[in-house]
């Protein structure tokens, strides 16, 4: 059952939404996200020039600024700082994506020195696989102890593949519904799996 109605909350100006979103409402967050996210993806595809991925980071840009709205210094406007927000993330994956490509060495003419590469072994050890193994199944645990409003969209769109536009009418709600959701699906798994977790990863996992 919804706290307040939609056309309340979109009364409502960008201040005070911002206000009742740092006080913990998420229903003010959720009408931040929707005023805001045709913007933010107009942004996120000019930088990476993919729909999915420019989605993928919407979703993750404001899942950021839902973690530190509480940081957030109303001396500037919302929109500025979600912007910034935005642009670190796509610049984000831009980096980690170029640290990806593979190397290409071209061979060098008859007669050059050529540099010595030490190979380095990338396989898991059984090690890494029983850790990963293991997170796995915490992860999965965990998916399954998170309330089935949650889950539903959660699992629609991470293990199904569907978009947010997609998973929302799957599940009959709005496209905003969904990404809040989610959002808050997000939350409640970060803080399960923080309770076996520790903050050196896997190597610190516990029962």
């Amino acid at each position: 059952m919804q706290k307040k109605s939609d056309s309340g909350l979109r009364a409502l100006t960008e201040q005070e939404l911002v206000t009742m979103a740092q006080r913990g409402d998420q229903d003010a967050f959720t009408e931040l996200m929707r005023r805001h996210q045709p913007a933010s993806f107009k942004l996120a595809l000019s930088v990476l020039r993919d729909p999915h991925a420019a989605e993928d980071e919407v979703q993750n840009a404001y899942w950021n600024a839902y973690r530190h709205i509480g940081g957030f210094q109303q001396e500037s406007r919302f929109s500025t700082w979600v912007t910034r927000i935005v642009m670190n993330q796509c610049l984000m994956r831009l980096r980690e994506a170029r640290r990806a490509k593979l190397l290409y060495i071209e061979d060098l003419g008859a007669g050059e020195d050529r540099p010595a590469f030490e190979v380095v072994d990338r396989c898991p050890t059984p090690e890494d696989e029983l850790g990963r193994r293991e997170v796995m199944e915490l992860l999965q645990r965990e998916m399954r102890r998170i309330p089935p409003i949650l889950r539903s969209v959660l699992l629609s769109r991470h293990v199904d593949g569907l978009d947010t536009a997609q998973a929302a009418e799957r599940l009959g709600i709005s496209v905003a519904a969904a990404k809040s959701r989610l959002l808050r699906a997000h939350h409640e798994l970060r803080r399960r799996m923080e309770k076996h977790i520790g903050r050196m990863g896997p190597a610190t996992l516990t029962a």
